[in-house]
């Protein structure tokens, strides 16, 4: 937006704030003088032919409250920012409100969470502690996405079943929890030779994980696969974490295992996006969630792995 785009609004929400109090203080004064009434007069309107509608002032009391809404919105604008570009003696904002609320619970929690930063994460994904503490994050900043049991849904990985893109190792997810992850799948129609071309590598794919498929497709298939798909797959198509490449024989469906689905990724592509958390959490935050995101899969060491994934 522009500094006159943003000049202009800003004295326009001003000047009609101002100006539409003013119309209704100047309503209500002109409504609250008091005059002679009688009971002939009348709105002229009436029902059932005898009920008429007496035009009587307005109660002092109904008057007084309504004075006391506009002194309220007076001293109001007064402090708080409302009328544009003027901020209010008190100078407060939202996101002024937010730091200051992000600060004293930093101040609160901050030496408990600096603890358990200093803890090692398969340690850590058996504390109790951390894990209560885990999923209050996991719940506020990752549920939206992967759901409250961490089971996923389409699109969003299951981070309770071991089957990692980009590896489960204890500092691989710390890693995408803090930076982020983009699983960036070319669309790869043209290099296959069309639609009948990823129809035959998307029969090929379904044969790596048991699925039915068409026999003379596959045959077909697996040559185009060779040819472009192996470098990211690989020749067996058990995937690369260091690319964030799936497992294609494991039975795991990021997006859905039919046929239908297969065409459209390799057709169309996918691009994945996990949001980095650092500067949303900060490093002892990412870390207790790395811990309880660890203890949800059952990738803890013996000496922990007794802990219910996913229970505090």
């Amino acid at each position: 937006m522009s500094d006159f785009t943003s000049e202009f609004w800003g004295w326009y929400i001003g000047v009609i704030t101002v100006v539409s109090v003013a119309a209704c203080a100047l309503l209500l004064q002109l409504m609250s003088r008091r005059r002679q009434v009688s009971d002939a007069d009348t709105t002229g309107h009436v029902w059932d032919e005898d009920l008429q509608e007496g035009n009587n002032p307005l109660p002092m009391w109904w008057i007084g409250l309504f004075w006391l809404t506009i002194v309220f919105a007076l001293v109001y604008f007064a402090l708080y920012p409302g009328l544009g570009h003027f901020g209010g003696l008190w100078k407060w904002t939202s996101a002024g409100q937010y730091q200051q609320e992000v600060a004293q619970a930093d101040a609160q929690y901050g030496p408990l969470y600096a603890a358990f930063e200093a803890k090692d994460l398969r340690q850590l994904a058996g504390d109790p502690a951390a894990r209560a503490l885990g999923q209050k994050l996991f719940l506020n900043h990752c549920a939206q996405c992967h759901a409250s049991d961490g089971a996923g849904s389409k699109g969003f990985p299951n981070l309770t079943d071991r089957d990692w893109l980009w590896g489960g190792e204890p500092e691989t997810i710390k890693a995408s929890i803090a930076a982020g992850r983009n699983g960036l799948m070319p669309p790869m129609g043209a290099a296959l030779g069309g639609e009948e071309g990823v129809k035959d590598v998307a029969n090929y794919v379904r044969s790596l994980s048991g699925l039915a498929n068409d026999s003379v497709r596959t045959a077909r298939g697996r040559e185009k696969f060779q040819q472009n798909c192996v470098a990211c797959h690989g020749a067996e198509g058990k995937g690369n974490p260091m690319l964030g490449a799936p497992n294609l024989t494991d039975k795991v469906w990021l997006h859905g295992s039919s046929q239908a689905t297969i065409v459209e990724t390799i057709l169309r592509g996918r691009n994945n996006l996990m949001p980095a958390h650092k500067d949303i959490l900060g490093d002892a935050k990412v870390h207790v969630l790395a811990a309880y995101v660890l203890g949800m899969s059952g990738s803890q060491t013996p000496e922990v792995a007794a802990v219910p994934a996913g229970k505090p």
